[in-house]
């Protein structure tokens, strides 16, 4: 059975920043593509950032140039770090995996941003 397990979320003010980890365990032969999705309160869930296994990235155009998704594939985890964070960030953030080419999400992590 394959899990993924987010940490990193919390409160923060406008301005600061916060990392968030997704750490993948159980039976895993290949993860490809490793993402984080967001969903704010009365919002659809949207895909923020995406890596895969050979490191390309692509972000919604929200949080270019504030975000970076990372991976550590020796780990299975992959990472978001939020720079300048503004309260239009908040929401829980889902981690999402591609795992054995069956698709997996994190139980989520909430990210509070206060102006």
């Amino acid at each position: 059975q394959v899990q993924l397990v987010e940490s990193g979320g919390g409160l923060v003010q406008a301005g600061g920043s916060l990392r968030l980890s997704c750490a993948a365990s159980g039976s895993i032969f290949v993860i490809n593509d490793m993402g984080w999705y967001r969903q704010a309160p009365g919002k659809q869930r949207e895909l923020v950032a995406v890596i895969t296994r050979g490191g390309s990235t692509n972000y919604v155009d929200s949080v270019k140039g504030r975000f970076t998704i990372s991976r550590d594939n020796a780990k299975n985890t992959v990472y978001l770090q939020m720079n300048s964070l503004k309260p239009e960030d908040t929401g829980v953030y889902y981690c999402n995996a591609l795992i054995n080419r069956i698709d997996y999400w994190g139980q989520g992590t909430r990210v509070t941003v206060s102006s």
